[in-house]
């Protein structure tokens, strides 16, 4: 096994009556899923795809997302996965860029296809999944006229399966380049590290387009079942566990916040989850205390990115609520089976223990490099090292600690503050529900720590009496200068807070984001 087109042709023959997919009304076996993913392959040959090709995809949730990414993966083709929050200006940008020459889109998306068609001269087929539109094939249809027999092209594994785009929170959107080789690897090692069984089920939440689909691709590998969200809905995520008896989920911290406040919560039976895994941004540790205190003690952490899948994971048997042990809970923990890491300094030299520097990462899970970008490519691989961007440092048992991300240090009066750090003693005040810490503009100190916050239902606190709160748990210049109260933070549609527009706010008006 060892493309993505491999995953539903070995589980077919294995498991090939046993349930693979659940999606609203949708019950798949292998058989059937794998039947399904050779019609669109061979759908997709016929009418003159080929392998090199690449198909782009604007859907939310669905079995034909995954049946897609697999078709694709046994033509040779890559797929381009869109992120439907963007604005049809970046869209029509990455279409474009990804050289896309097929384009899929999901159920209430074709109006908005159709928008950018006329700026989309490359794409050879338009194709929806789920309604009859103009202009566009049915792709039940499409699939129920093509040969179910496996299409039996040579794919290596090296071959570009996915062409994914970094999610545009730092600038305009990169296109990275993920192997058949990248992807298995990373897979097998989740697979490995969650423990993951023909009898696991997993409650999948997070978007498709996004480096999120591992749970899917992981419990597909090895016969267990994938219970789909369309999107993100507590009570929906809640009555699929419970329906279908998931042992697993995956959400980032933003989600498990919002279910520990959800009021609905008990009444629902979770008693099936034995994994519950969590990502894509730092959780903080009062939070995850009380996520622990209420769903057991049954959370682990992945830490990695799109350009390198599954760099480190904290297993649940190092989420200690007690003692000095509990310090592990703001760590990302110890490098994943698949990956090596070490932290650089800005001269690319290895550091010591316990000094802070760039985190860097090497394995056969990291990408091939940025589509049609050679020199960032060069940049960002040199010396065979993956840089990441984020800032941490390694203790004396291996485990990682992440500080920041480079790019969102703030310079006050000559000092280097990281936003998370102060993040998460904002988190510790019971009022606060969500916090996001930025730099804004300061005549005096050039630039100032900025915080804004969220409030917890019926709680109130006023600004001068969180910042006393912060002053006693930081060091002065590292507390905010200033709060502001706001209804909601932007996030991406993955839960990470989007610190990119949240700035743009305090630094309208200036020529330049920086003191």
């Amino acid at each position: 096994m060892y493309t993505l087109g491999d995953i539903p042709r070995k589980s077919a023959l294995y498991f090939p009556d046993k349930e693979a997919v659940v999606f609203e009304n949708i019950r798949l076996t292998y058989k059937q899923l794998n039947n399904r993913v050779n019609r669109l392959a061979n759908a997709l040959y016929k009418m003159g795809f080929k392998k090199g090709d690449r198909v782009a995809v604007l859907a939310e949730n669905t079995h034909k997302y995954i049946e897609t990414y697999f078709a694709a993966a046994k033509l040779g083709m890559s797929v381009t996965p869109l992120n439907f929050r963007l604005s049809d200006e970046e869209l029509i940008h990455i279409i474009k860029d990804s050289e896309a020459s097929s384009f899929l889109a999901g159920d209430g998306y074709e109006e908005r296809s159709q928008k950018m068609r006329k700026h989309l001269q490359s794409i050879h087929a338009w194709i929806a999944f789920d309604n009859n539109s103009p202009g566009f094939i049915d792709y039940e249809v499409m699939i129920a006229v093509a040969s179910e027999n496996e299409p039996n092209l040579e794919i290596d594994e090296n071959d570009l399966a996915v062409l994914m785009y970094t999610g545009g929170t730092t600038g305009l959107p990169k296109g990275v380049m993920m192997s058949h080789r990248n992807l298995m690897t990373a897979v097998l090692s989740a697979t490995i590290a969650v423990g993951f069984t023909h009898d696991d089920a997993t409650c999948f939440v997070l978007p498709l387009f996004h480096v999120s689909f591992w749970p899917a691709l992981s419990v597909l590998m090895v016969g267990g079942k994938v219970a789909i969200n369309r999107k993100p809905d507590l009570n929906g995520i809640l009555k699929l566990i419970a329906d279908e008896k998931c042992t697993h989920i995956n959400a980032v911290p933003t989600v498990y916040g919002w279910l520990l406040q959800f009021a609905n919560v008990d009444a629902y039976d979770l008693s099936s989850l034995r994994s519950i895994t969590y990502a894509g941004s730092p959780f903080p540790p009062k939070l995850l205390k009380q996520c622990i205190q209420k769903f057991g003690n049954k959370f682990s952490q992945g830490y990695g990115m799109t350009e390198a899948l599954g760099v480190t994971q904290l297993p649940e048997w190092d989420h200690f609520l007690e003692g000095e042990k509990s310090k592990l809970l703001t760590s990302a923990g110890k490098p994943s089976y698949c990956a090596e890491v070490q932290i650089f300094d800005e001269h690319d030299q290895p550091m010591k223990t316990g000094e802070t520097g760039e985190i860097v990462v090497r394995g056969k899970h990291v990408m091939m490099g940025y589509w049609k970008n050679p020199e960032l490519t060069k940049k960002s691989l040199r010396g065979g090292w993956y840089h990441s961007g984020d800032m941490g440092y390694m203790d004396e048992e291996g485990y990682l600690y992440l500080i920041d991300r480079k790019a969102d240090m703030i310079v006050t009066g000559g000092e280097n503050v990281y936003p998370k750090e102060v993040e998460e003693v904002l988190y510790e005040h019971p009022a606060v529900s969500m916090a996001a810490v930025v730099s804004a503009p300061d005549k005096k100190w050039g630039e100032r720590v900025q915080a804004v916050v969220v409030l917890k239902p019926d709680q109130l606190v006023t600004e001068d009496e969180l910042i006393l709160f912060c002053k006693r748990k930081l060091g002065g210049y590292k507390c905010p200068k200033a709060i502001e109260f706001w209804e909601s933070i932007p996030t991406t549609p993955i839960g990470k807070i989007l610190r990119k527009d949240i700035k743009k706010k305090f630094w309208e008006g200036h020529e330049r984001s920086i003191g």
